[in-house]
């Protein structure tokens, strides 16, 4: 008896197994997935659009116990008011520049347990055109997906997710291009300002000083580098993980402090070392334009943009650093030697220290 008993406890808890997973896929099937659809169509005069809610999540905003009743067109009618009210409110397309938006009607999904409201914004959309998406915030699963068109045509689409920020679609117009140029060559002189490591790897190349066409290879060298892996990983052909890059990036800077010690005024690799490890801080430029988000109908000239203005920022803190240097150096070459001794070690250990940090410390606190 007891080794009876002994084996039907198994047998019935892996009875119970099997029958969790014949039943799992129904329950699974019985709850929606958390998703809501944002469709905006940019006409001439008019922004058309439609706003697509599963009766589950509408019906929690109305405090209503049977979401399903929702799939009455009259109880649909009661609550057509406040429910647009709601939508309305969790809705940001242009940032507050465009006329309110002007509900059309609502229709059943019945086959989605779904409700689609119509609307229009009576305007022309703006050249760059910010939108912000969170419908049911109750919900931290919940995800809107958005698509735009232009006359009918897809030209982007989005998902925003819980702590996502607005996004900007730029019409694929004449002014459109202007917009996405504006947005995106000061933000890549912003982002190569804000870079102390970045910095100071122009500036580790700079300490050794050398004739206006040297450091001319110098920087046009570390422009191709970075600009051929910005452009693979800002698309997509290439993305290696930020936790590998952002080590390397530091590696880069404590290698060309110990160039500038070991060489001196010996064989000057400095043209090479930028060339290559141009290609590894390209991959840090483009997790942050990656961030800024890139829009698919002007990816070229949004590329284009960002590196220019990277340039720019490049070229002043090159101008900068070597034009100080380089009086510097005309007016006591003891002192020049010196500072580009120091400097180097300063630029070492600053990279060290970012090594270290970002391999070990990554995420810590």
């Amino acid at each position: 008896m007891i080794v009876f008993s002994s084996l039907v406890r198994p047998l019935r808890h892996i009875f119970a197994t099997v029958l969790l997973l014949f039943l799992f896929p129904v329950a699974a099937q019985a709850h929606p997935a958390p998703f809501s659809y944002l469709d905006l169509d940019l006409q001439e005069e008019v922004i058309d659009g439609s706003v697509t809610v599963h009766v589950i999540d509408i019906a929690h905003e109305l405090a209503l116990d049977e979401p399903a009743i929702l799939l009455d067109q009259g109880v649909l009618s009661s609550q057509y008011s406040q429910i647009g009210a709601i939508l309305r409110q969790r809705l940001d397309i242009g940032a507050g520049e465009l006329p309110p938006i002007e509900w059309k009607g609502a229709e059943l999904l019945p086959d989605d347990d779904a409700i689609r409201l119509r609307f229009s914004i009576d305007s022309p959309a703006p050249p760059a055109l910010e939108v912000k998406a969170h419908i049911f915030t109750y919900d931290p699963l919940h995800q809107t997906f958005v698509n735009i068109y232009e006359e009918g045509e897809l030209r982007q689409q989005w998902i925003f997710a819980e702590g996502d920020g607005p996004r900007t679609h730029f019409a694929g117009t004449a002014a459109g291009i202007m917009a996405v140029i504006g947005t995106f060559l000061p933000s890549g002189v912003h982002h190569i300002m804000i870079g102390p490591d970045h910095i100071l790897f122009l500036v580790g190349l700079m300490l050794l000083g050398g004739s206006l066409k040297r450091l001319a290879i110098i920087v046009t060298s570390f422009t191709i580098g970075h600009s051929v892996t910005l452009s693979l990983a800002a698309t997509g052909v290439f993305i290696p993980p930020a936790a590998i890059i952002e080590p390397l990036i530091a590696l880069t800077i404590v290698i060309v402090g110990a160039d500038n010690l070991l060489r001196g005024e010996g064989k000057d690799l400095r043209a090479w070392l930028a060339l290559f490890f141009g290609l590894i801080h390209g991959f840090g430029f483009a997790f942050v334009l990656r961030e800024f988000g890139l829009p698919a109908g002007s990816l070229a000239w949004s590329l284009f943009s960002f590196n220019v203005g990277v340039e720019i920022g490049q070229l002043v803190i090159v101008l900068a650093v070597a034009g100080l240097l380089a009086l510097i150096r005309r007016r006591n070459a003891a002192l020049a030697r010196q500072i580009a001794t120091f400097g180097s070690l300063a630029v070492m250990a600053a990279g060290a220290y970012w090594f270290v940090d970002r391999v070990f410390f990554a995420g810590v606190g």
